[in-house]
């Protein structure tokens, strides 16, 4: 299961990077937002499952005053917290990066970095 999500994670990592380089503005953005989920992947791939690593099949809880049930691992909640802190901060980079486009599709009438680099600028 780690061999495949690692396999995941490279290839989405490789198809983000390929559309970032690439000559239309779309193309980059759509790379920008790739990426960010394969960086939500990778971080949720090195975050091991306490239930998997125990191999029993019931949620890691805590019970009364803070005894663990069946010497099972607590759960661990930084990556939980990074993974939503970054989703929070890729949302807003989004919009961003949307507005942009529009904007600059609106006023050049073109996406084609060719096209925008011989742009003159008011």
């Amino acid at each position: 299961m780690t061999l495949l999500l690692a396999i995941c994670v490279a290839v989405i990592f490789g198809v983000s990077i390929y559309l970032m380089l690439s000559r239309e503005l779309k193309a980059v953005a759509m790379g920008v937002f790739l990426f960010s989920h394969a960086a939500h992947m990778s971080i949720l791939s090195m975050s091991r499952s306490p239930i998997i690593a125990t191999g029993i099949k019931t949620p890691p809880i805590l019970v009364g005053h803070g005894e663990q049930l069946a010497n099972r691992p607590p759960v661990d909640p930084l990556p939980q917290a990074l993974i939503l802190t970054s989703i929070v901060i890729s949302f807003a980079v989004m919009a961003f990066l949307l507005t942009l486009l529009v904007l600059t599709q609106r006023r050049a009438g073109t996406l084609e970095v060719d096209l925008l680099a011989k742009e003159q600028l008011p």
